[in-house]
């Protein structure tokens, strides 16, 4: 076994960073089981004690009603999906410290592994934060080859393949606020009613900032609550109204002449006939159907129902026109199918600074030790308008001598540089300029490239019509100032000079300039066009 000294001086230990430390157990802390339901039956005193116990002593009712809410209702879990998605679903960058060798490979290393797949299956884990307040990942690191690195194995236990991920969410009421740092999560223990601390290294701990205060008041699900109860109701009420209101009313009619029994067969007749759909009655009785209620149609409900669905759309996207939409629509326009584009870039940011802190700073730490500056992982919101305008502003400053940095204009356009031996995109028309020594180039006249390759060819076009111009210019000018230096040679005075000016115009032989420089201009208004 392996001892290492961390940066804090003590003693960490290699092989313990490939175990599980919250791994769920039949007994003890961490068992396997659900907790008892909260959801079920929630009354506005049951819902108003779960809060006050949330902020001042344990929060496991609290997140296991947000858990169950998300289960419950489709509107808050479609609405709560939405914004997750906005931020997991964005392109991610890896942003070197420096242009220093070093400093890029620690680069090329995290964007290796942000290209993994089990990273965006965390990212979604850590956004589970956004409805409870936080969220916490658990990190399994490979310490059998370097450098080390998060990494799933597939395992075997009691003959089962068992799929272990290099990120495994832990559920939120295995953790527990600490006495005094309301902003520091520890792992609850049985021996310990502080609980203990979270080991180094070990665990992505996203706490999104929704609100100031305690981050268990912050999340959504506290948001959202009441108005889970409150239509918790008015459906209970809604579907009893319609088994009440949505039959026709059933009336059984019977004869002066009825007796007891065949008064009792008719009762029996009406009562099942609403679910048996069929009676058995005598000839001297008859079920008549009254549509006397048509118009008691539970609007109420509906509308309530309604009303606080749109109350949670903004308190979770900030706007409600992505909520329902016209008929026939999913949702109002494009423009509001998404999260509030606000809100959509703070939780991209709070992502960005969990992730920074937990996983590449761990990483960077234990593999080359501590830095002044650590890579940093992006994700990209692009938009295409300024994308668009980026690329129009690059087409005219580059061919005027702007100098730009090939990595940053890949990091704006979410480019990764080309790997030797890869097809390229080249200049359109330029195939002498092939690099042949690295990269096999591939002719493109579309987009972007087209764009700033066109620019290009043209400048070369124009300079070497101005070369060609300007190679006999000397023999096009002189039927034009030879005139002018004989005047200067002969004139004995400026005002003997002044006044031979104006008989030089009809001395003065034009021709061939002129000529020249309408074929140069014709040429360059083809090249540009």
């Amino acid at each position: 076994m392996s001892t290492l000294i961390g940066l804090d001086g003590q003693p960490l230990k290699s092989d313990t960073l490939s175990q599980e430390i919250l791994r769920a157990s039949v007994t003890g802390i961490r068992e396997i089981w659900d907790a008892e339901s909260i959801a079920g039956g929630i009354t506005p005193a049951k819902l108003a004690a779960i809060i006050k116990k949330s902020n001042s002593e344990d929060a496991t009712d609290y997140l296991t009603l947000a858990e169950e809410m998300e289960e419950r209702d489709p509107h808050y879990r479609c609405e709560l999906s939405k914004r997750k998605l906005a931020v997991t679903s964005l392109p991610i960058n890896v942003e070197a410290a420096s242009d220093s060798a070093e400093h890029k490979k620690h680069a090329d290393e995290i964007r290796a592994i942000t290209r993994k797949p089990e990273f965006r299956d965390m990212l979604e884990d850590l956004m589970d934060g956004l409805g409870k307040g936080y969220s916490v990942a658990e990190m399994r690191w490979d310490t059998e080859q370097i450098p080390w690195e998060p990494k799933g194995e597939w395992i075997s236990e009691k003959g089962e393949a068992i799929e272990k991920s290099a990120y495994v969410w832990r559920d939120p009421r295995l953790f527990q606020r600490h006495p005094t740092d309301y902003k520091t999560l520890r792992i609850k223990s049985k021996d310990k009613t502080q609980g203990v601390a979270m080991d180094r290294y070990r665990f992505i701990v996203h706490i999104p900032k929704l609100k100031s205060g305690l981050p268990i008041r912050g999340g959504l699900a506290r948001l959202a609550a009441v108005a889970y109860m409150c239509k918790s109701y008015s459906l209970t009420d809604w579907v009893a109204f319609a088994e009440v209101f949505g039959m026709p009313l059933r009336i059984g009619r019977y004869g002066a002449n009825a007796k007891d029994d065949d008064i009792r067969t008719l009762i029996n007749a009406v009562a099942n006939i609403g679910s048996d759909a069929a009676a058995v009655i005598p000839d001297s009785m008859r079920i008549d159907f009254e549509d006397g209620n048509r118009g008691r149609d539970g609007k109420i409900f509906k509308e309530l129902a309604e009303w606080l669905d749109k109350q949670v759309s903004k308190g979770v996207l900030g706007q409600t026109g992505s909520s329902e939409g016209s008929p026939g629509q999913l949702g109002d326009n494009d423009t509001m199918s998404d999260v509030r584009d606000d809100i959509k870039a703070s939780d991209a940011r709070q992502l960005e600074n969990t992730l920074n802190r937990d996983l590449v700073k761990a990483y960077i730490d234990l593999n080359y030790g501590a830095q002044k500056d650590y890579p940093r992982i992006q994700l990209h919101i692009a938009d295409a308008d300024d994308l668009a305008a980026l690329a129009t502003a690059l087409e005219k400053l580059v061919p005027l001598g702007l100098q730009v940095s090939e990595d940053q204009v890949r990091d704006k356009f979410n480019l990764n540089p080309p790997k030797k031996g890869e097809v390229t995109l080249k200049i359109a028309g330029g195939a002498d300029k092939i690099d042949t020594a690295n990269n096999t180039q591939h002719q493109c006249s579309c987009g972007h490239y087209s764009a700033l390759n066109r620019a290009q060819n043209i400048t070369d076009e124009l300079d070497q019509l101005i070369a060609d111009g300007l190679r006999d210019w000397q023999q096009q000018m002189e039927p034009v100032i030879e005139p002018l230096q004989s005047l200067i040679a002969s004139a004995n005075s400026y005002d003997e000079f002044a006044a031979g000016l104006p008989s030089l115009l009809s001395a003065m032989n034009s021709d061939e300039l002129v000529k020249q420089l309408a074929t140069q201009a014709f040429k360059a208004r083809g090249v540009v066009k």
